[in-house]
């Protein structure tokens, strides 16, 4: 037995080993990083100094800082000119958001008179305010205040994520929701929250339901939630602490590309990978200890809207550690399906059919399924199929009037919020031909060309049936609105 023992020290160890040199290897040959990959903005706002700020006006003061320290020290030593015509952080390019107006990258706050309720919009990890932008406009047009946080870490550079905690994003939703609230005279407040920004907003509904915030959500509407993510995940906590020895700083980044969008982050530093497994595992373990034994008041009334294929986030969780585990015949889950018309389940990878089977023929899901798919297999037209909860009963199929359009195989987890005008992510260019556009871009040649990933290209960054999710997702929040005023 001491024989065995001693062989398999042996071997961890001579993995461990391994796996060091792996890893040193990697951080040495991985690409340079530059000032927004380095430099610290001290001005950004974290838990730490929420004590510090009283109120959301305070919390802009501190942003109109943390932008400010951005100039001083990323913009002022880039370079300009034609070469950099592409770089986010060169001042005067195409992809500069400082000349677009509104910068999107900054939170927005937009009272409107007799407001019917408030709306909380909270995005996603490497993301900015302008992901929920198209949401945002019709909202306020329907008489709602609206809010959009930027989360702390976000709308500047990437290097806000390398110290980044999730407490630090859940403290800022704190502040707008107490915000809101004090705005709107007991009126209710809904949270859209997107990816991360869903995982948040359950955070801060679980923080109501148990006193510790204000005010408990009217509702929530929960877009590519973030609840289960990969299991590989969990080890960027430990590849993060590796980056802080000298000389392995570059394993502080699961990947360094060029950064030429103005509204997103290419590069993804590791924390940002550990932060949002933390809060997701976080999350998880309260919704099973809230559902074991639920509070006098009511868990809100909850929309999900999903991509049945999601590279980024699971599907399986969505159901089994978030819906399942909610109040029955509140809840509902509208599911995109893959295009049946344009790719066969043989050249995929991993067919969400017998996931969707499940959905539509399990008679014991407490919650409502929409899911729009193909009226036939030899359509491009698309349906949406109801079932309601404790039933196994799909209805036929409601024609949506829309279709797939031709090349378009699946959306994704970036492009359920964006509607097909987006003049930055749409599905056609702007008019303007000087305009930077990163949506349907179609470019041929050799693989290796390009220094960012090809299959950056191939994800679709909108969604061809935005006006159906938005339909949706204003239909829950009028709904949940009128019976939470009517209490």
């Amino acid at each position: 037995m001491r024989k065995i023992w001693s062989w398999l020290r042996c071997l961890f160890t001579s993995a461990l080993v391994a796996l060091v040199a792996v890893l040193i290897v990697e951080a040495w040959s991985a690409p340079r990083t530059d000032p927004w990959h380095s430099e610290t903005l001290h001005e950004e706002f974290t838990a730490e100094r929420a004590s510090e700020i009283a109120s959301f006006e305070d919390y802009l003061k501190l942003e109109e800082r943390v932008f400010a320290e951005l100039d001083e020290k990323v913009y002022a030593e880039v370079e300009t000119g034609p070469d950099f015509a592409l770089f986010r952080y060169s001042a005067g390019s195409a992809a500069d958001p400082r000349g677009r107006d509104p910068d999107w990258n900054r939170s927005f706050d937009w009272p409107v008179g007799d407001a019917k309720g408030g709306v909380l919009l909270l995005h996603g990890l490497t993301d900015s305010p302008y992901s929920l932008r198209a949401l945002a406009l019709t909202l306020h047009a329907r008489g709602y205040h609206v809010l959009g946080l930027r989360l702390p870490g976000h709308g500047t550079a990437p290097s806000g994520l390398v110290t980044l905690k999730w407490q630090d994003m859940a403290a800022a939703t704190r502040i707008a929701m107490a915000h809101l609230a004090s705005t709107l005279d007991g009126k209710p407040v809904h949270i859209v929250g997107y990816s991360t920004g869903a995982a948040l907003a359950l955070n801060f509904a679980l923080d109501a339901l148990e006193g510790t915030a204000s005010p408990v959500p009217a509702s929530l509407v929960l877009i590519s939630p973030a609840i289960g993510v990969s299991p590989a995940a969990a080890l960027a906590g430990a590849k993060a602490s590796l980056a802080r020895v000298p000389g392995l700083r570059e394993l502080g980044w699961l990947q360094i590309v060029p950064e030429f969008d103005p509204y997103k982050y290419n590069s993804f530093p590791t924390n940002g990978g550990a932060q949002v497994h933390d809060l997701t595992s976080w999350v998880t373990q309260r919704l099973r200890t809230w559902a074991q034994a639920p509070g006098p008041e009511a868990f809100p009334p909850t929309l999900v809207l999903k991509s049945a294929v999601d590279a980024t986030v699971s599907t399986d969780a969505v159901v089994d550690r978030l819906l399942s585990l909610l109040p029955p015949d509140q809840n509902e889950i509208v599911l995109f399906d893959v295009n049946r018309f344009a790719v066969k389940s043989g050249l995929m990878l991993d067919d969400p059919a017998p996931f969707t089977d499940r959905l539509l023929e399990d008679d014991a899901l407490p919650f409502e399924v929409t899911f729009v798919t193909n009226a036939y297999r030899d359509s491009r037209d698309v349906v949406a199929r109801r079932k309601a909860p404790f039933s196994n009963a799909p209805s036929p199929g409601e024609s949506l009037g829309m279709a797939w359009p031709r090349g378009y195989i699946s959306l994704s987890h970036v492009a359920l919020p964006i509607p097909p005008d987006d003049p930055l992510y749409g599905q056609g260019p702007p008019p303007s031909a000087d305009a930077l556009f990163l949506g349907d871009i179609a470019l041929r040649g050799e693989r290796g060309l390009l220094k960012f990933p090809e299959d950056w290209l191939m994800r679709v960054r909108h969604n061809p049936f935005y006006s159906f999710l938005e339909t949706q997702a204003l239909d829950w929040i009028e709904s949940a609105n009128r019976n939470a005023a009517a209490r």
